[in-house]
């Protein structure tokens, strides 16, 4: 799966809810580096499509860090005041076609520039546990990874750090350029 993933290709990133009904769509997703864990990609002022077909752009850039085994991806946004780290508790991700798919389970990790962290929508995740009968595994599985992400943010632990969110925003601007330079041409 992550050998057909190439540095510079564009995916579309899809959310899903359990019961397999789409909740979300972003238009772009470049990839910028692939591990045997997880991939990284970038974007900025791309268009997010919600489930009731309603669409925006996002303001600013962001670095995506989607993982293979573990059940959460990242987004770490580039704010005018600050670096904040959005984080889906979600499945792992899987690739189909050009399609970065996972599926959301609702709570959410909000990270401040100073450190400060918000769980958000836990009646959200309570409603929808019940009413999608989420498995007790699975239920395990999320609030087991929404403490160890927790305790990634307060270590400063990947991605949680600055520095690696700079290099790869680098990166993506030094691809993009590429990319620009190239339809030019």
């Amino acid at each position: 799966m992550l050998e057909e993933l190439k540095i510079g290709d564009i995916y579309e990133v899809h959310c899903y809810k359990h019961n397999g009904k789409i909740d979300r769509v972003c238009d772009e997703a470049m990839i910028l580096d692939v591990t045997e864990d997880y991939i990284v990609c970038g974007n900025y002022k791309s268009t997010l499509t919600e489930s009731n077909g309603k669409s925006h752009k996002t303001k600013e850039a962001a670095i995506l860090f989607f993982y293979k085994k573990r059940w959460f991806n990242i987004l770490a946004q580039l704010k005018k005041y600050g670096l904040f780290y959005y984080c889906n508790i979600a499945s792992p991700f899987l690739i189909d076609e050009k399609i970065i798919k996972y599926i959301d389970y609702d709570l959410d990790l909000r990270i401040f520039p100073d450190g400060s962290f918000k769980v958000l929508d836990k009646n959200e995740y309570k409603y929808h546990k019940k009413i999608m009968k989420y498995p007790k595994e699975i239920d395990d599985i999320l609030n087991f990874e929404l403490s160890n992400l927790i305790e990634q943010s307060r270590n400063k632990e990947f991605p949680f750090n600055k520095d690696i969110v700079d290099k790869y925003y680098e990166k993506y601007l030094e691809l993009r350029k590429e990319k620009e330079n190239q339809k030019n041409d």
